[in-house]
């Protein structure tokens, strides 16, 4: 007879299923997420250097004052555009950390059923 009983192995079988399966949905999401966030992210990465190069244009036409606000407002879109790649960044993580997550608990579970 081994560790546990028919019954409760029965409970770790539906367990470790359940587990397999919530993980997999929250996976599938987070995938989806990523790359809705990614693809979104390639189509505007280089709206960016665009706007950076119609305010190399433009600046000459302006006054100092208004070229000045031009160019911290570039500057703070930079830092938009640091943020976003941030973020697509961490969803990419947070999807390899999640399948990495349900792979170690399906793995505890079955170390429990086969012991």
């Amino acid at each position: 007879m081994g560790l546990f009983g028919n019954n409760e192995k029965k409970i770790i079988q539906e367990l470790c299923k359940k587990s397999e399966d919530i993980g997999k949905d929250i996976s599938n999401e987070i995938d989806e997420l990523l790359d809705e966030l990614s693809s979104e992210y390639d189509e505007n990465r280089k709206v960016v250097s665009e706007f950076s190069e119609f305010v190399d244009e433009l600046k000459l036409k302006l006054s100092p004052d208004d070229a000045s606000k031009l160019l911290e407002f570039s500057t703070r879109l930079t830092k938009v555009k640091r943020c976003a790649k941030k973020g697509v960044e961490a969803m990419r993580e947070l999807a390899r950390d999640q399948r990495k997550a349900t792979r170690e608990t399906i793995r505890e579970y079955q170390e429990y059923l086969y012991v």
